[in-house]
């Protein structure tokens, strides 16, 4: 069994854009359908961040709701999982804490885009177990719909913006809430399956304006996203002890219905176990797990004492997994 010093989750926090943009108002722009979407993602609709929001202005709401729910606005760090950073340079985080009150605490950003929230979650965990943090706060924000071509179909309807966010605490193992297991794994030599190529400082500007949007090649990311998200699940659970029978909810990235779908099929967990909120959200990258949490939440079918599988796959490659009991928590 897992034992030892780790964080403990004490808040849940989430916000998405007023502006929600359904799949037959994106049919009028692009050769595609709600049918043809829905079918191939299972998103409905996504909210969309206006032009004058950014992923700062996102996460401060969502971190200062997780911090209300905590009961405390008094952290000691804050950790941004963010791919759609304001600048290349500086950080986004300190702009983050300035904006909730907390200037002067350790503040920096992790980008492992769609498994962004799960590396964040073991980074604060990783603070709390050396004992340079007492309470973290956790946030996962991304504008990811800046990253699309308007006229690609094979993106612009699976991306929403939006951000999710917990506060984490200092605690024993044996409690409700404590984070752990968890297991982070890369494969640099598939960066290129999921990419932006130009905008960093390998290729700052291109001719080519393509380039400036992401390319992902979708059927192998697929294949990829299954069998990660399923070995490493799979490695927690057999770190935790338990069974994959003993999974009461399986929240994972929700980058597309039917990847959640294979991936409790891989691990033999029963459909209804599985969290989704794809279908009202869209793919929101590093705000994805958060958001699921959160809605589950709110609609009843996350409890306190339910036992909580979270796993995530996105661009790098990366992918990792984390498991909890679910503690009495409300999202702010």
């Amino acid at each position: 069994m897992y034992t030892g010093h780790c964080a403990v989750l004490a808040g849940l926090g989430a916000w998405l854009p007023p502006r929600v943009v359904g799949n037959e108002e994106l049919s009028q722009q692009l050769d595609t359908s709600d049918e043809w979407i829905r079918t191939r993602t299972g998103i409905r609709q996504r909210h969309i961040a206006d032009p004058d929001m950014s992923t700062v202005d996102i996460a401060i709401r969502a971190g200062g709701n997780a911090l209300r729910s905590a009961g405390s606005d008094v952290v000691d760090a804050l950790v941004l999982a963010t791919s759609t950073a304001d600048q290349l340079c500086p950080a986004s985080a300190p702009q983050v804490a300035s904006g909730l009150g907390l200037s002067g605490i350790a503040a920096f950003d992790v980008n492992a885009v769609c498994s962004g929230f799960v590396y964040a979650l073991a980074t604060a965990s990783g603070l709390i177990a050396a004992g340079m943090a007492q309470r973290v706060l956790v946030i996962g924000a991304d504008v990811f719909s800046r990253l699309c071509d308007p006229q690609d179909r094979g993106t612009i309807p699976i991306f929403g913006d939006g951000a999710g966010a917990v506060v984490v605490r200092a605690g024993s193992a044996g409690e409700p809430g404590a984070l752990g297991p968890f297991d982070l794994h890369s494969d640099g030599e598939l960066a290129d399956l999921l990419i932006v190529p130009a905008g960093g400082a390998k290729q700052r500007i291109s001719d080519n304006p393509h380039d400036h949007f992401l390319s992902m090649q979708g059927t192998t990311v697929f294949r990829h996203a299954c069998a990660k998200m399923a070995e490493s699940a799979r490695t927690v659970l057999d770190e935790a002890g338990l069974e994959v029978n003993d999974v009461d909810r399986f929240v994972g990235h929700q980058a597309n219905i039917r990847i959640l779908t294979a991936t409790a099929k891989q691990l033999g967990l029963p459909q209804d176990r599985v969290v989704a909120n794809i279908a009202t959200v869209g793919n929101t990258s590093a705000a994805s797990i958060p958001l699921a949490l959160a809605d589950a939440c709110d609609d009843g079918s996350l409890l306190p004492g339910n036992r909580v599988l979270l796993t995530a796959f996105g661009a790098g490659l990366t992918w990792g997994s984390a498991f909890l009991t679910w503690p009495e928590v409300k999202p702010g």
